[in-house]
């Protein structure tokens, strides 16, 4: 051996007896984490080196040298969990919360993790089946998955968690009904221990199975709402003793409730809504403590006003909407001392309707449209009677006979005794008038005990719970503020939640991480009366020197050390490197997916296209993800070709337009079209996954959109009910998607197509506009208009384009007033010879009510509040001015249409809700959105 082999073997054993001194990880763990790492982006910054737990690295907790827990909550992770995990058999906690970058699905080894006690995903982009080797944690005592895209079914396996406490599965797109154990396989009625089955708004199918439930179970909180659940509600959910909340509404429910439902006498809040429950109405004298009562919307039988009321001296709000009440409304219900709010709207009650009889000094509402009360005796401080449409009010126009919208409670946080401070533009004052980058997100609490959301005393309760807790969780809190009290579709209470730093203008990554964490894991506990929550962050942006560099000392010596180590590694697999470069190099080109497009300029391909966020596919990875182009993944078909469902290996849905032979496009005009579609990156777009060019075919590859077009939803075929709020935010999605189109692409697009057939609802009903296919990109030349051959949908159709072929994007805008005139009326815009935008414009007259348009209004919407309707139509009409100089531009149309949702009482940023809310019955087969079925079309 030579000397300086010599050398080099003392240097390596020197510096591995280094690392080992220097190192507190055991090699397993590191080398595991390190796999882990190689899936993500966005880690934190102090991940370098070789020594997690010596280094404390962000999020990494440790007990002696094996890695325990791992909590990066809301850090903007992105990528997906690896099989790796299995190996970090000492884990007892995970959580990745609040990163929407996670994708994928989990993998089947995550069974391996023994000693999991804890295991939070809320809030990712996770999809798939979850692994049935779930059921193989022991110790698993809180399992939070909801919010993700989750499908197939729950696993039985998971009835195996004897230690179970916490389970939510909420917000995913499971299916098939809830498992129950036979003898051979587990089921969710051996989770006795367990407190917390939140499984809503999901599409479970089928009955609820009696024996899901058990006298010796512990549940307080079982949350199945917006489902699709058939069947009677099984008598034994009168078993559970310590139930506290039931939300059952929203699925499709039948028969007889169980008489001994008021055995639940813990119950704060019943939810049976908008289901088709018949028989009478459940005697529920017994339930003492009730807070809340929804009964709406069911076929009970005709029958008078329940006399158990006066034994509910809790009560709060009473919503017995269409339940089929009739008589008198007793004068004694407004006396009980907690009442707030009534809702008895479209029954049969009749004769006088009295509040003289000292009603509650809380009563804030008492709604009875639609009955048949023929007087009123008022009493001063009930501030909102609301008798619209009963013979009480004809010929009157008192206040109590309007369709009276309720003012938007308003709540902000007050500041302590101080001046709140200027700030910067992008700071806010805290309560404590510090200016800062606060923590911000929405708090959604599922079953508050009240319902008058302009009580500032409930918020101060809530805020100061906050802070007690965080403090006495030793988390970098200065203040919490609350503000935008709303109650949205779903029936939470919607918070807005912004968490101030202390000691600092904004948070490092181990602060956001911890108080991640701490609402994840459910660790703060809320005043009862507001109920079960969840929590999701907006994403944070402040950490301090812009990328959150908290490198100490031990991280410094760790990277002095590994560098040397990776110098002299380096020395060693030089040669090793050198001698695989070629074969990697073959294997690059092989599997480069655009070796087939053409290498030279003056080929018929030209460059490789320029793309952005798209990637390429190959036949091959397409004829797999389709199942062979089988006909089962056959979702629809047009003059381009057919167009497959696909599934990637994630777990992903896709859709996969597959061009056919007689409509391909030359390569240069392909190309051009794909690298215009990548640059379409809209939340009301329907996005561009990729394309396959290869082996002689032409495929476009977007997004999944799972709940069909808009246009199915009016005709009735989806089985998806679209009240006035719903439309008001689909028009509102799809006008910001056009207004993006037009105004803040580069190169702007003109759509040349909208129409119902064209907007997408996704997974929670929000808008994404779709079909490119006949789309035009404007360029710098191009300002004013496009010369071109007239192409779109009759009806739908600009006459002045039509007659002049010049096309803007204001052609566009026409299409969408008549799209906005489709929204309100359900009706195509030629149906039987009729003109849907003629026909509005002859019989409209605003002087009147509706401006008189009430038998072109789909019959579905009528005997609802349709608050901000003739503004809508105001607008649409705009829109199909014969000139294009009338017409408003998309960013115009989205200011007015979100001045219409704020008139209707929304929230015009919130999200939609999920598509499983307030179904009319079981969803119906629909043709998928990528058919073409249309009206006679140009193309």
């Amino acid at each position: 051996m030579g000397s300086r082999e010599l050398f080099f073997l003392v240097l390596l054993s020197f510096l591995t007896c280094l690392v080992l001194v220097a190192s507190e990880t055991n090699n397993l763990d590191v080398t595991s984490l390190k796999a882990l790492m190689d899936g993500w982006k966005n880690v934190p910054p102090n991940w370098v080196g070789t020594d997690p737990c010596g280094s404390h690295w962000i999020g990494i907790g440790c007990t002696g040298a094996s890695i325990t827990s791992i909590t990066l909550a809301s850090l903007s992770l992105s990528g997906t969990l690896s099989g790796d995990i299995a190996s970090l058999s000492g884990l007892t906690k995970l959580d990745l919360s609040y990163n929407k970058g996670l994708t994928g699905s989990l993998p089947q080894s995550i069974g391996s993790l023994k000693n999991l006690t804890i295991l939070c995903l809320i809030g990712c982009s996770f999809s798939g089946p979850i692994p049935d080797t779930i059921g193989s944690l022991p110790q698993l005592s809180t399992l939070s998955l909801n919010r993700n895209s989750f499908t197939g079914r729950i696993p039985s396996s998971i009835g195996n968690l004897k230690s179970l406490y916490w389970l939510d599965l909420a917000e995913n797109q499971l299916t098939g009904p809830l498992p129950v154990s036979d003898g051979t396989t587990s089921g969710l009625d051996q989770l006795v221990n367990a407190k917390h089955f939140h499984l809503d708004k999901n599409q479970f199918t089928g009955e609820i199975p009696p024996q899901l439930f058990a006298p010796n179970m512990k549940l307080i909180h079982v949350l199945l709402e917006f489902n699709q659940l058939t069947g009677s509600i099984p008598s034994t959910i009168g078993l559970l003793q310590h139930l506290e909340v039931l939300r059952l509404d929203g699925n499709i429910l039948t028969g007889d409730v169980p008489s001994n439902i008021s055995s639940l006498t813990s119950v704060g809040q019943l939810d049976l809504s908008n289901n088709q429950l018949t028989g009478s109405i459940p005697d529920l004298g017994r339930m003492t403590i009730l807070n809340t009562l929804d009964l709406s919307n069911n076929s009970f039988q005709a029958s008078a006003f329940p006399s158990w009321y006066s034994n509910l001296p809790s009560l709060t709000t009473l919503h017995m909407q269409s339940t089929q009440l009739e008589g008198e409304v007793p004068p004694n219900l407004f006396t009980l001392p907690q009442l707030q709010t009534v809702i008895l709207r479209n029954n049969q009650l009749n004769g006088t309707l009295n509040l003289t009889s000292n009603p509650s000094s809380q009563l804030k509402l008492v709604d009875l449209r639609d009955n048949k009360i023929d007087s009123f005796i008022e009493r001063p401080g009930v501030n909102h009677v609301i008798l619209a449409r009963n013979p009480v009010c004809i010929g009157e126009e008192k206040l109590y006979c309007r369709d009276v919208q309720l003012d938007h409670p308003s709540y902000t946080s007050e500041s302590n005794n101080c001046i709140s401070s200027t700030c910067k533009v992008d700071q806010t004052s805290s309560p404590n008038c510090l200016c800062a980058y606060p923590y911000t997100g929405n708090l959604y609490f599922r079953a508050p005990t009240f319902s008058d959301l302009g009580n500032s005393t409930i918020y101060k309760i809530l805020e100061h719970s906050m802070n007690v807790s965080f403090t006495e969780l030793g988390l970098p809190v200065d203040s919490i503020s609350l503000s935008n009290p709303i109650r949205n579709s779903d029936k939470y209470l919607e918070l807005r939640l912004e968490i101030f730093p202390s000691s600092a203008e904004n948070f490092n990554c181990t602060g956001i991480s911890s108080i991640g964490f701490v609402m994840s894991n459910q660790t703060f506990k809320p005043p009862h009366m507001f109920g079960p929550y969840f929590f999701i962050p907006f994403t944070y942006d402040h950490f301090p020197g812009g990328s959150n560099k908290s490198v100490n000392v031990a991280v410094i010596i760790g990277v002095v050390v590994g560098g040397s180590i990776l110098v002299l590694l380096a020395i060693f697999i030089g040669f090793y490197a050198l001698r695989q470069r070629k074969r990697a190099v073959k294997a690059d080109k092989k599997n480069n997916p655009f070796s087939s497009w053409g290498s030279s300029k003056d080929k018929s391909g030209g460059d490789i296209p320029q793309l952005k966020g798209a990637r390429a596919f190959s036949f091959g990875e397409v004829k797999k993800y389709t199942n062979n182009f089988s006909k089962a993944n056959d979702i629809g078909s047009g003059g381009y070709g057919i167009v497959y469902k696909g599934t990637l290996p994630n777990g992903h849905l896709l859709a996969i337009k597959r061009a056919q032979k007689g409509s391909m496009q030359g390569a240069v005009e392909f190309k051009s079209e794909i690298e215009l579609l990548s640059r379409v990156h809209h939340k009301n777009v329907v996005g561009l996954v990729g394309f396959c060019f290869d082996q002689g075919e032409q495929m476009l590859v977007y997004e999944y959109i799972p709940n069909g077009t808009l246009k199915e939803s009016l005709l009735g075929k989806s089985g998806i009910m679209l009240d006035w709020s719903r439309r008001l935010r689909i028009a509102l999605g799809a006008a910001r998607g056009l207004h993006y189109l037009h105004e803040l692409a580069n190169p702007p697009i003109i759509h040349r197509d909208i129409k119902s057939n064209n907007i997408l609802l996704d997974e929670r009903l929000n808008a994404k506009v779709a079909d490119f296919g006949l789309s035009k990109a404007m360029g710098d030349s191009e300002q004013t208009h496009i010369s071109t051959q007239v192409k779109g949908t009759m009806g739908y159709m600009d006459p002045e384009y039509y007659m002049t072929q010049h096309l803007t994007d204001k052609s566009d805008v026409y299409s969408f007033g008549v799209l906005l005139l489709e929204i309100v009326t359900a009706k195509q815009p030629i149906d039987k010879g009729k003109y849907i935008v003629r026909e509005v414009r002859q019989r409209m007259d605003k002087t009147k009510v509706l401006y008189d348009i009430h038998e072109l209004i789909d019959p579905t919407l009528l005997g609802l509040t349709l608050n901000g309707l003739e503004k809508f139509v105001e607008i649409a009409m705009r829109c199909v001015a014969d000139t294009a100089a009338e017409r408003p531009t998309m960013g115009e149309v989205v200011k007015e249409i979100e001045g219409v949702a704020q008139m209707a009482g929304m929230n015009p940023n919130a999200e939609s809700s999920t598509t499983s809310e307030n179904y009319e019955g079981s969803s119906q087969a629909f043709s998928h959105p990528y058919s073409d079925e249309s009206l006679s079309v140009y193309k």
